[in-house]
């Protein structure tokens, strides 16, 4: 017969195997002893520095996030040690990861646990369980389900160094399973509290990523600066979430991690659980037919005066459900996801509020971004068109602008979805090509308040006919007489007539005519059952 007796503690004071027999009740203990510590997280007064900070836990954004949650490696532990090698205890690993349910939806979800070790790379495990890679990331490929990340950690530090016993090369920690998921599944980011070197590069190797207003992401922190480059600098001002936001960085900015999580899960519902599957097409109460009368007061009659490029998209997609994406930065373009007839969709709109709608590096950057996406997981393309062209001027050449000009227009030339345009007013110049794919059936939609041409009629009449204009007797007067003279040409009409132009349509009429082919349109890009893997081109 078994004896029952406790479990014989090792020499670091944690519960072990008896050395003198097996027994079932002493070893089904050990999963309340263990479990208890896991959530215990580091201890304390960690955690409530964690809440005074107002900042869940890890484990309370996965129980605020998750219907039901089957963890993986809750018994993994890390040693701690003071800064002269003697044990201080053991705490749980500083990554807790596991299968989940979002929304119905199984994903693949695990974040950093910041109350141990600053939520550092686990180094001393035999095997990482998520971060830069590990069994998360492997779980998210192996299964095709999408991967949800909550990010906080400082990426690393020399502890890890003592653990190991040597100095280790960055170099031999993979990071092919984190670039390889995102040509497969959706990834999603969140950032709360500090994300330092590895941790974010993790959040930004993701297909959106989310910060709450009070965060912060940097590749190095100001003790690191301040060696460095002998420059103090506050934490926020090097990567504050409004700074990080700003650049493109980050994509969205949140309030608090409620709607930072809200955000992940309304972006999860526009996308498939993978690049093999067509993203799930909602209900839709909102009328296909319904006619978008706004339009018409949207757009002013007098071309100079700017409009909201939001206030367009949503008049034509169905009834609260663009999501935009990317607000704080390349602002020139309005970026996001929606649906028409419950069909999910990308969107992309030229914003004559910023630049007049001219396209700098930043929104060229913002487009690749987002066609990629909808590449990946085969989302349609509407693209209402309202560019004077690329931008110009000293600060455009210093960006680089027309570099990215073509990088923008590799992506819609690239893209493997079908793309409705919207002529909406102007479009001028190199950046139109960047707005659909003459090769491809990149149909084109014109409303009668659009122009087009080389040039804008004021500043090409002026290069080209400036010589003929100084030497006239009467300057302005020519000047008006050319600009007359070339404005009939640009009526849209002779366009349409000459079908340069797929189609003209009335505005308000837009929701139904681009519904009806969307939905003629899902068969192309299910192919027969078998869809492709796209490359994630991501930013360059």
């Amino acid at each position: 017969m078994t004896e029952n007796r406790p479990a014989e503690r090792d020499s670091s004071g944690e519960p072990g195997r008896s050395t003198v027999g097996f027994s079932w009740e002493a070893e089904l203990r050990q999963f309340d002893v263990r479990r208890e510590r896991a959530r215990k997280l580091g201890g304390e007064r960690r955690v409530n520095r964690q809440r005074e900070q107002g900042r869940y836990t890890i484990r309370e954004r996965i129980e605020k996030i998750a219907e039901s949650f089957s963890e993986i490696g809750e018994f993994a532990v890390y040693h701690e040690y003071d800064a002269l090698g003697n044990k201080l205890g053991t705490l749980p690993s500083s990554y807790v990861c596991g299968l989940a349910k979002v929304d119905g939806r199984y994903v693949a979800l695990g974040g950093e646990d910041f109350t141990v070790r600053g939520g550092a790379p686990q180094t001393y495990l035999d095997r990482m369980k998520g971060g830069t890679g590990g069994f998360i990331d492997d779980l998210a490929h192996d299964y095709k389900i999408p991967l949800m990340l909550f990010v906080e950690g400082v990426g690393g530090d020399v502890a890890g160094q003592e653990e190991k016993g040597h100095a280790y090369l960055n170099n031999s920690i993979s990071w092919n399973r984190c670039f390889e998921v995102l040509s497969e599944v959706p990834v999603l980011s969140m950032v709360s509290g500090v994300a330092v070197g590895a941790a974010s590069a993790r959040a930004l190797a993701s297909h959106f990523s989310v910060i709450t207003k009070d965060s912060v992401l940097i590749t190095g922190g100001p003790p690191l600066v301040r060696r460095a480059l002998g420059i103090e600098i506050d934490k926020f001002d090097l990567g504050g979430a409004k700074l990080v936001t700003s650049i493109g960085a980050v994509d969205n900015l949140a309030e608090d991690e409620d709607d930072a999580m809200n955000q992940m899960r309304r972006v999860l519902s526009y996308l498939p659980q993978n690049a093999w599957q067509l993203p799930e097409r909602a209900p839709c109460t909102d009328p296909v037919t319904r006619r978008a009368p706004e339009l018409l007061e949207i757009i002013p009659e007098n071309r100079r005066q700017a409009y909201r490029a939001s206030r367009v998209i949503q008049a034509v997609v169905d009834q609260d459900s663009f999501f935009e994406i990317g607000s704080r930065w390349g602002k020139s373009l309005t970026t996001g996801l929606a649906r028409i007839d419950g069909i999910p969709i990308g969107v992309l709109a030229n914003n004559p509020q910023s630049l007049g709608g001219a396209m700098d590096a930043a929104a060229c950057d913002k487009q690749v971004r987002l066609i990629s996406l909808c590449n990946t997981f085969h989302l349609p393309i509407l693209y209402f068109v309202d560019v004077p062209g690329f931008m110009v001027g000293p600060q455009a050449e210093k960006d680089n602008t027309l570099r990215w000009g073509l990088k923008a227009m590799e992506s819609i030339i690239s893209a493997t979805v079908p793309v409705v345009t919207i002529q909406v007013r102007k479009s001028y110049g190199l950046a139109v090509s960047a707005t659909s794919n003459p090769e491809k059936l990149g149909l084109r939609l014109a409303w009668p308040s659009g122009e087009w041409g080389d040039l804008p009629i004021e500043g090409g009449v002026e290069a080209a006919y400036r010589r003929e204009i100084e030497a006239s007797e009467n300057p302005e007067q020519l000047r008006a007489e050319i600009e007359a003279r070339m404005g009939a040409l640009v009526d849209p009409w002779r366009t349409a007539e000459a079908f340069g132009v797929e189609h003209m349509i009335d505005p308000r009429a837009t929701r139904e005519i681009v519904a009806t082919f969307f939905e003629a349109s899902l068969g192309s890009m299910s192919a027969g059952g078998n869809l492709p893997r796209p490359d994630w081109r991501g930013r360059s």
